[in-house]
């Protein structure tokens, strides 16, 4: 089924009228095929870091925060880790790590082992960052691991669908807000509705489609679409600051046994190189003393 152009790399919120339930649906299509296009992922893998970037796109919808969210899992598993991060400005990026062998049709508990699950949120440069962590104790899915999380660290009822390919990711999420007047039945049947959604057709309808698919008895209000698109924010200057972190001796000695200094970003897989004279420059700029601006 071909999927309109306005459907892809975008999220749609939605509200039930006069309830206390929201949703959101979100394809993510450019922005995910440019993130596994950059590493040779393994199925299983690729499919769980997909399903990570959906989710991630979702609740950055759901929290509001200015600057970002960053959700990694960390464990003892084949993945023994994964990153995602969003802005505020609707830009993804998303990473992980395995070793072999990554089992095939294996549940979320298997490929990460003993883990936990963090979630970062950032509001700016003037405000604290908040983070929440759960461990992962048995899941299957990373859908059912979130709202685990959202039941332990935020107290609110959440579903998920979540579901990747090598073309596209995408997701629906439902949550209950809270409410003086809270109707236990709408929350009930709205799930209900949603458990009849199949993982092809998250993947291959139209946004529209599948909410009229879902609740064309219910009330819904539509919010306008959200654009999302991939973009990295790795550069050679924020590499030079890491470089310099490190200090002169230790990226000398690295100079002098590699020949020369070579950083990869994980996240887009730019190669960044740094030859004797860069590295001579670099700590050389760092030992210049800071010239005020003069005014005129």
């Amino acid at each position: 089924m071909k999927t309109p152009v306005r459907d892809r790399d975008v999220l749609v919120r939605f509200l039930f009228e006069h309830t206390h339930v929201r949703g959101e649906l979100v394809h993510l299509d450019a922005s995910w095929r440019a993130v596994v296009e950059r590493h040779p992922y393994p199925a299983p893998v690729r499919a769980l870091l997909g399903q990570a970037m959906a989710a991630a796109a979702l609740l950055i919808a759901t929290v509001k925060v200015e600057e970002g969210l960053t959700l990694q899992i960390q464990g003892s598993g084949p993945v023994n880790l994964l990153v995602v991060q969003v802005t505020g400005g609707r830009t993804l990026r998303g990473m992980a790590q395995w070793r072999d062998p990554v089992p095939a049709d294996a549940p979320l508990s298997a490929l990460v082992g003993e883990a936990r699950l963090a979630m970062t949120l950032d509001s700016g440069p003037d405000r604290d960052s908040y983070q929440g962590i759960v461990g992962l104790a048995g899941e299957a899915t990373l859908a059912e691991a979130l709202e685990t999380y959202f039941r332990q660290s935020e107290q609110l009822e959440t579903r998920l669908w979540l579901v990747a390919d090598e073309a596209r990711a995408a997701g629906m999420l439902l949550q209950s807000l809270p409410s003086e007047t809270a109707d236990e039945d709408v929350w009930r049947r709205t799930v209900h509705l949603g458990t009849t959604l199949t993982d092809e057709e998250l993947l291959a309808l139209p946004q529209r489609e599948i909410l009229h698919r879902l609740f064309h008895e219910e009330d819904v209000r539509l919010f306008e679409p959200e654009p999302f698109g991939f973009r990295c924010s790795c550069s050679r200057d924020r590499i030079e600051r890491v470089l310099r972190g490190l200090g002169y001796d230790e990226v000398r000695d690295i100079l002098e046994t590699e020949g020369q200094v070579e950083v990869t970003c994980e996240f887009c897989n730019q190669v960044y190189r740094f030859d004797r004279v860069d590295v001579e420059g670099l700590f050389a700029a760092a030992d210049q003393p800071q010239v005020p601006p003069t005014r005129h």
